[in-house]
């Protein structure tokens, strides 16, 4: 009887009429949602590809293919890299922007170039890198001394000697600076560099307040273009060590803790074109 009556109720007109609406109101939300997913890209994010050392148009094609764009923002001049190669770009490889965004790249020109030696002092480490770049010049090494604020520039030289603002120098120089250090905040951890390419590497070790102490090729590396290709196997100091070690009869995972060091210390890469190498225990 109950059952009657529900198929009753169910057969009105204006029953129907109701769940119809419902139903068109759940699929209006629905088809709203998956159509501001897509127009927002909401989640979806893409890795930078690495675009060093090949030519624009070979970066053009890369992109394109995922949906990225290609903007050459200035051009340095280096004897060793094959004319019209891209040098470097920004954002870096490996991070993750949305899809349309623009990848600034620097080329390498066929005739040396000269910029202006910007004034850095007053600068956090940070700002001062990214000014370097944005000038097409190149960090040097960080010498720390005692003040009250850490990672501040002090100073800034050019082959042992303080250069001014405003003089002309040859573009990819290499600037040293003088860091500000306060004694309380003087430790920064050795970054994971391993599986990153020669310039990539370099830079995430300077953004760790930290040195590059060496740099060892292996035998494949021969020329100045391999060695933008080539990746990091091993570093020393590690990035992690083991504090508890893995018990398979238990089933029990090793524990790793970050390795702490002193900002300005040095850290040494050894490199490679091998694959072979970079899964490799370091």
């Amino acid at each position: 009887m109950d059952s009657e009556k529900v198929k009753k109720f169910l057969r009105r007109r204006s029953v129907k009429n109701l769940l119809l609406a419902i139903i068109i109101f759940f699929g209006i939300i629905f088809t709203l949602k998956i159509a501001l997913s897509v127009i927002t890209r909401h989640g979806k994010e893409l890795v930078v590809p690495d675009l060093t050392n090949i030519t624009v148009h070979q970066a053009d094609s890369i992109a394109d293919s995922m949906g990225l764009n290609i903007i050459v923002g200035d051009s340095v001049y280096i004897r060793r890299l094959g004319r019209g190669l891209i040098y470097s770009q920004n954002p870096p490889a490996g991070g993750k922007v949305k899809k349309g965004r623009k990848i600034m790249v620097i080329i390498n020109s066929v005739a040396p170039k000269k910029v202006r030696m910007p004034n850095l002092v007053g600068y956090s480490l940070r700002q001062a890198k990214a000014e370097l770049s944005t000038r097409g010049l190149a960090l040097g090494r960080l010498t720390y001394v005692k003040d009250i604020a850490t990672n501040n520039v002090l100073r800034q030289t050019y082959k042992g000697k303080e250069i001014e603002t405003g003089t002309m120098i040859e573009t990819l120089s290499r600037i040293d600076l003088e860091i500000g250090l306060n004694p309380g905040e003087n430790t920064t951890f050795v970054p994971d560099v391993a599986g990153l390419k020669y310039l990539r590497a370099v830079d995430v070790v300077h953004e760790s307040s930290l040195n590059i102490a060496g740099l060892v090729f292996d035998s494949t590396v021969k020329t100045y273009s391999d060695s933008l290709d080539a990746v990091v196997y091993r570093q020393n100091p590690i990035a992690l060590i083991e504090v508890e070690p893995a018990d398979q009869e238990i089933g029990t995972e090793a524990v790793y803790k970050p390795v702490q060091a002193k900002m300005g210390d040095g850290v040494t890469l050894y490199l490679s074109l091998d694959p072979t190498k970079y899964g490799k225990k370091r």
